[in-house]
């Protein structure tokens, strides 16, 4: 579970109630792209042939240049996060890191998700004992990737929902 039970009102656009600019949701989901594309070798070299995760990021990218729909972005998530289910591991987290960027369009609240599942993947990845210092460079490389005008909206938004993103924010 990445998600509050309660939607935060300021990863809702203002068209839907909430207070989030389209400035800054494209902000989310570049940032998203970025971290799970910070990992995606580590699916690739496990399926190579699986074009998916690599779609999702560039989804994400596309829907913010306006090429793409909300809802063909959002598919793309999904798709990335269908190529994950049957792996283990860094591969896995690293597809779901993917999906996770894929959907922001849809729920700008994904954004957690996508650098959540990052830090998994780089832990997984670590050798033996170095988990920990892996996941922790990993979110430090994280929040030196965020632009100015979101760093404070998601760094508390990892203060807050830390121990339901298995407590990855820990750097």
């Amino acid at each position: 579970m990445i998600l509050p039970k309660v939607r935060d009102p300021r990863f809702v656009t203002i068209r839907r109630g909430g207070t989030l600019t389209d400035a800054d949701h494209h902000l989310l989901a570049l940032w998203a792209a970025a971290c799970a594309e910070h990992v995606l070798g580590l699916f690739e070299a496990v399926r190579p042939a699986d074009p998916r995760p690599r779609q999702a990021i560039e989804g994400a990218r596309a829907w913010v240049r306006g090429e793409l729909r909300m809802m063909e972005a959002r598919a793309t998530g999904g798709h990335a996060m269908g190529a994950a289910r049957e792996l283990r591991g860094a591969a896995r987290h690293a597809a779901y890191a993917a999906g996770q960027a894929g959907v922001v369009a849809h729920v700008a609240a994904h954004e957690l998700g996508a650098a959540a599942y990052a830090i998994k993947a780089a832990r997984a990845a670590a050798p033996k004992g170095g988990a920990e210092a892996a996941g922790r460079r990993e979110c430090r490389w994280q929040r030196e990737q965020l632009p100015e005008e979101i760093r404070e909206l998601v760094l508390d938004d990892q203060r807050l929902r830390n121990g339901i993103c298995w407590s990855v924010f820990d750097c």
